[in-house]
């Protein structure tokens, strides 16, 4: 269910693309971490729609709660916690969010190693 990406081809796809696969991306990772963190109801479309809906506000509302499922998700494996809420929604506020999409997908990729 949850797949290990190269964070790097991920960045180069979504500024050659125009931001599309950076859309795909983003629905994809935020239904990972609602998977791995058991909350079925953190969906990727749900927190996409919301963000067009905010002309972007809920975008920043996202950034803590994913940084909040994140660390649920590394609590029930056992890994060291990281709460990086703060870091993502400031990097929201300044408009990098696709490195707040990096630190998210890194976190995923080491949750989804065998």
């Amino acid at each position: 269910m949850v797949q290990q990406r190269n964070i790097a081809v991920a960045i180069i796809l979504s500024i050659v693309t125009c931001g599309i696969y950076g859309i795909y991306w983003f629905i994809v990772m935020t239904n990972e971490v609602g998977y791995l963190s058991g909350d079925h109801s953190f969906t990727g479309g749900k927190h996409f729609l919301l963000t067009l809906v905010t002309c972007g506000i809920w975008g920043i509302v996202w950034a803590y709660q994913v940084a909040k499922q994140v660390e649920e998700a590394q609590r029930q494996r056992g890994l060291r916690m990281s709460d990086n809420a703060l870091i993502y929604v400031v990097l929201s506020i300044f408009g990098f969010g696709i490195i707040t999409y990096a630190l998210v997908q890194s976190d995923v990729n080491q949750m989804a190693r065998p």
